[in-house]
């Protein structure tokens, strides 16, 4: 497991019986996870949470503010804390109806990941510009990454409110002034307009949604839509491109998602009608996040990358 360490600002205090109690910056959530089968370890640390989600028999749920706490407030992440250019994002944390915080902390590995490869690109003169797409880019974590290692980033969701706070997102962080387009769309005929534009990207982020409703109602389910999606966005990559990142929750082994980009990526006959120029490398891995002090790890969810070879040192 690929376990996000560099957390200041967010930690997990204790897990068990079926919740997690984290901090996030100055308050602490406890927010359900059914995968959390095994007992709470500190149950004297519950009592300091701020605010508890609480499930509805009837599907949804609410919060239970226990202690005063505002509607939004700030973290920080540094990106690339052990190099020589570190980048603080800082980032709106807010308890939503949907018991998420607007922040998937455990997708900091991957925001090391892009910030990285696209600075250690532009910065050996490989070329003079990336571009990167991010689809289904909610509150724009990854695309603030992206944007804060040097690229042009097309942010796009089907969700206007997630697009405006990522937009939020993005000035926090000092990025207001970078080449950044704020996309409100269904992910589906976005790819579609921009095939027929023949724009192209250098990379491209995916994270979809298990399941979701676009803004013309256009309904998401992630099973039976998401190999035919990566096979389109394939689509809109450069022929020289850096790489695609393909994100699944929970319930997914990291096997199935890479089997997705090894056939959309590999020498399957008649699957795909764009040539890549560079080979690739297909890697996956379940990415999460640590409990405490270290002694437990909790799996988040899934990462599949395809890079172009020999881009990591």
């Amino acid at each position: 497991m690929h376990t996000a360490l560099h957390w200041k600002d967010f930690s997990i205090l204790d897990a068990g019986s079926g919740a997690k109690l984290e901090r996030w910056g100055e308050y602490i959530l406890s927010r359900p996870d059914p995968q959390i089968i095994w007992p709470r370890q500190h149950s004297e640390l519950w009592k300091q949470a701020h605010a508890e989600y609480i499930r509805s028999s009837k599907g949804g749920g609410h919060w239970d503010i226990k202690q005063r706490i505002p509607q939004k407030w700030i973290i920080g992440y540094t990106l690339g804390v052990n190099t020589q250019c570190p980048y603080e994002l800082r980032l709106y944390a807010e308890p939503t109806g949907f018991k998420h915080t607007g922040i998937f902390p455990e997708q900091a590995v991957n925001w090391e990941r892009i910030y990285s490869v696209i600075v250690r690109e532009l910065s050996s003169g490989a070329r003079k510009g990336v571009s990167v797409i991010n689809l289904f880019g909610y509150t724009g974590c990854a695309t603030a990454a992206a944007a804060a290692a040097g690229a042009s980033v097309c942010h796009v969701d089907a969700a206007k409110s997630m697009v405006i706070r990522a937009k939020e997102n993005c000035a926090l962080s000092g990025l207001a002034d970078r080449p950044v387009r704020f996309i409100t769309d269904d992910v589906n005929k976005f790819i579609d307009r921009e095939i027929r534009r023949k724009n192209v990207y250098d990379g491209i982020i995916m994270d979809p949604p298990s399941f979701g409703r676009g803004p013309g109602g256009e309904v998401w389910k992630f099973e039976d839509s998401i190999a035919d999606l990566v096979l389109k966005a394939k689509k809109i990559l450069s022929p020289n491109p850096l790489f695609f990142i393909l994100n699944a929750y929970a319930g997914y082994d990291p096997e199935i998602i890479k089997n997705i980009l090894t056939i959309t990526f590999g020498s399957v006959s008649g699957r795909s009608d764009h040539t890549i120029d560079p080979a690739g490398i297909v890697s996956a891995e379940t990415i999460g996040l640590p409990v405490a002090e270290g002694s437990l790890r909790l799996p988040c969810g899934v990462s599949a990358w395809w890079e172009r070879q020999n881009i990591r040192s």
